[in-house]
C-alpha cells in the first residue's frame, strides 16, 4: 500500500506541483488549503508524513503542529521561506522532524520524505521482534521496540528525531558524537541538515526531561565539538 503524505499549504501552486511530483515516485497525497481543514482531516484519516507551511490563513502551521502532537507522533516537515530562522528553531523545539526553506527541491523533499518513511519501518521491525535491547542508563530508560523513554518512571513523550539522537548518545555514554553522527543516527547517511537543526533537537530533548526533572543535566555540550550523554 502507498504511503500516505498530507500536503498542506495555501499556495495552490504549490500544492499541485509538489502532490504531482509526490504521485509520480508512488506516494498517495491529500491536499489542504489551510491548517483547520488539514487538522480535521487527518484526524479523521491519519497519515504517515505531514508537510506543512508555517504561514496559513486561519491556522498556521504552528498552530497545526501543536494540535496533532497532543494525540500523535507523525512526523511532520515545516515548509519555511528562507528568511524565517525564528519559525525554524521554533518548530523543531515544538517537535518537528525536520524543515526546508522554500523555495525547494521536490527532490530535496521526497528524499527527506523517504528518510523519515525508513525510520518509521525500523521501527516497526524492531516491534515485530527484530528489535534492540531497553538502554538503561540510571533513572533513563529507553525502549526503542516501543518508542518509549522515561526518567524516574515518568513518560517522557519524544519525537522520533529526538528519540533516535538520545538513543546514540545513550548507547555509549561519556563518548562525545559530533554533529555529522547525530544527523546519520537521526536522518540516515547522505540526507543533510543545518547544523542548527541538530541543535534545536538537542534544546528540544533537555527541556522535555526538565519538565519531569529540573535537575536534569546528562545531555552535555562540548563547544565546538559535539555533545554526550552523561551517566551517573
Amino acid at each position: 500500500m502507498a504511503n500516505t503524505i498530507a500536503l498542506v499549504d495555501d499556495d495552490r501552486n504549490i500544492l499541485t506541483s509538489v502532490s504531482m511530483a509526490l504521485e509520480a515516485e508512488g506516494f498517495s497525497v491529500r491536499c489542504f488549503s489551510d491548517g483547520a481543514e488539514a487538522l480535521k482531516g487527518m484526524t479523521a484519516q491519519p497519515v504517515d508524513v505531514a508537510v506543512l507551511d508555517i504561514k496559513m490563513p486561519r491556522m498556521d502551521g504552528m498552530e497545526l503542529l501543536g494540535q496533532l502532537r497532543r494525540h500523535s507522533h507523525i512526523p511532520v516537515i515545516f515548509l519555511t521561506s528562507k528568511d524565517d530562522e525564528v519559525d525554524e528553531l521554533l518548530g523543531l523545539r515544538m517537535g518537528a522532524d525536520d524543515y526546508i526553506r522554500k523555495p525547494f527541491s521536490q527532490r530535496l523533499l521526497i528524499e527527506r520524505i523517504r528518510a523519515l518513511l525508513r525510520r518509521g519501518e525500523l521501527a516497526r521491525d524492531r516491534e515485530e521482534g527484530q528489535g534492540e535491547p531497553v538502554i538503561v542508563r540510571g533513572p533513563m530508560t529507553l525502549d526503542p521496540a516501543r518508542h518509549q523513554c522515561t526518567w524516574n518512571g515518568e513518560p517522557v513523550e519524544l519525537t522520533v528525531t529526538e528519540f533516535l539522537i538520545l538513543k546514540s548518545l545513550a548507547q555509549r555514554p561519556g563518548h562525545v558524537k559530533n554533529r555529522d553522527q547525530l544527523m546519520d543516527a537521526a536522518y540516515g547517511e547522505h540526507i543533510y541538515v543545518d547544523d542548527r537543526t541538530i541543535d534545536s533537537h538537542i534544546k528540544r530533548l533537555r527541556k522535555k526531561f526538565k519538565a519531569v526533572d529540573t535537575e536534569f543535566g546528562q545531555i552535555e555540550t562540548l563547544y565546538g565539538v559535539g555533545y554526550r550523554y552523561r551517566d551517573r
